[in-house]
């Protein structure tokens, strides 16, 4: 078998990573994992870890502005809070 070179072969090999990964996040939610909402609600303490808080006023004051890594809940469980940073008036 001949690999592909050039823009055809990186995207190739760029559907063949998205697949793994659409698999994967698939077979997790059938096990009931679950990712935790984050960008745009207010900041929850349970379920967020605020790592920066952010001076503006495009989100309403204690909402998550950006979420920097996922977290993630097993049914009702928190596995991995959420790192966010969150709004704060200027």
């Amino acid at each position: 078998m001949r690999l592909k070179t050039g823009a055809a072969g990186a995207e190739d090999f760029r559907s063949g990573i998205d697949l793994i990964d659409r698999q994967f996040h698939d077979a997790l939610a059938k096990l009931g994992v679950e990712p935790v909402p984050a960008k745009g609600i207010a900041f929850d303490p349970n379920i967020h870890q605020a790592v920066q808080m952010i001076p503006t006023t495009e989100v309403p004051e204690n909402h998550v502005v950006e979420e920097l890594l996922r977290g993630y809940k097993l049914r009702d469980r928190l596995l991995r809070p959420a790192m966010v940073l969150v709004a704060q008036k200027p």
